[in-house]
């Protein structure tokens, strides 16, 4: 009976082993794929750095005994595959895999280590949360980023084909969209602001929804853009937490340095002209593009009854930046007048920035 009882468990801690050192290897290439983005796709330190730390911590607890009970020719698993394993269509999706992975892995480390070693159970717990912590931050850093690289910013209007319309723009280049519809119900709403974040993150865009935190709570959104009669910045962002996105309509140099002195990420300017979208507000004009051209330092676009035909004009005030509506939104082409847009402020910021260097 000893002998039998032996072998069993020496059979256990085989298993427990072999299951400690698989999910090691797991959150360890999960951690490095996450650590290969923050490196060369963000140009990040303090990112790549904490990724690397986490890599090295698992190291540690990654022992001889462990890796000694490694049986890959006789693992079940090795063969078993989802269609979804070999299908990635962006960044984004790479690195929400890759977090899941580690996460799950620190998990099962964390229980089963229970086993092995209570201080190796007790480390993966931490690292547990600081990979949620990373997710976090890595989030908040990449949203940041593609709102500075955003030249050009789609404002949707009410539309029969709206999702058609979004998809056509986003194949065309377009990185930051913005849900504008004060005309449906909430349940509508909801339901189109669901299905345009899928759309926007399947193409690497940032997703604003305007003026409804809750909305944006409610579907997980990049971010929200406030008007001037919606609640104050610090009040969004103590409800949308630091990693999102705040956006502020500003219409005066006044409302303008007002807005950045409270924390916005970035800025309306506008309306540059008169637009039905802002039926009966004055347009700002050009002037208020040059102002601030001058004196934002964070990123501001231009907006308000831009279109193909004025856009020379806008950029030629300063703007580097053009938020429109009806200019995509009512296109025949949306794709192909997305490009031309795109194109033009692309060609601007280059001229620019050689013109700086």
């Amino acid at each position: 009976m000893g002998s039998k009882a032996g072998s069993q468990n020496e059979g256990y801690q085989s298993a427990v082993y072999r299951i400690l050192d698989a999910n090691l290897d797991r959150a360890r290439e999960g951690l490095r794929i996450i650590e290969e983005w923050c490196r060369f796709g963000l140009n990040q330190t303090q990112l790549t750095e904490e990724c690397k730390q986490l890599r090295q911590e698992l190291a540690h607890w990654h022992s001889n005994d462990l890796r000694a009970a490694r049986d890959t020719p006789n693992d079940r698993g090795t063969d078993l595959t989802h269609p979804q394993e070999a299908e990635r269509s962006s960044v984004a999706q790479v690195l929400q895999v890759n977090f899941s992975r580690t996460q799950e892995a620190l998990r099962v480390l964390e229980e089963y280590g229970k086993l092995y070693s209570g201080d190796m159970a007790a480390a993966c717990k931490q690292m547990r949360y600081r990979v949620y912590t990373l997710e976090t931050r890595l989030g908040g850093y990449e949203r940041q980023q593609k709102l500075r690289q955003s030249t050009l910013y789609l404002v949707t209007s009410p539309s029969d084909h709206l999702l058609e319309v979004v998809e056509a723009a986003l194949q065309g280049g377009l990185s930051l969209v913005q849900y504008r519809d004060k005309e449906t119900n909430d349940l509508t709403r909801i339901e189109n602001a669901k299905r345009l974040k899928q759309l926007c993150h399947r193409y690497d865009a940032l997703f604003i929804i305007n003026d409804r935190i809750d909305l944006a709570l409610a579907v997980d959104a990049d971010g929200v853009h406030l008007g001037q009669d919606d609640v104050p910045i610090a009040l969004a962002r103590q409800l949308l937490g630091s990693q999102r996105i705040i956006g502020r309509s500003t219409h005066s140099p006044e409302e303008m340095h007002r807005a950045i002195e409270e924390g916005a990420d970035y800025i309306g300017v506008g309306p540059v002209y008169e637009t039905p979208t802002k039926a009966g507000r004055p347009a700002a004009g050009l002037e208020y593009v040059r102002h601030a051209a001058a004196q934002a330092a964070l990123p501001w676009f231009a907006i308000g009854g831009i279109s193909a035909d004025n856009l020379d004009a806008v950029l030629s005030a300063g703007a580097e930046r053009v938020a429109v509506v009806r200019a995509i939104m009512a296109a025949e082409e949306p794709t192909l007048m997305t490009q031309y847009f795109v194109s033009q402020l692309d060609r601007v910021q280059t001229l620019r920035a050689h013109a700086i260097s």
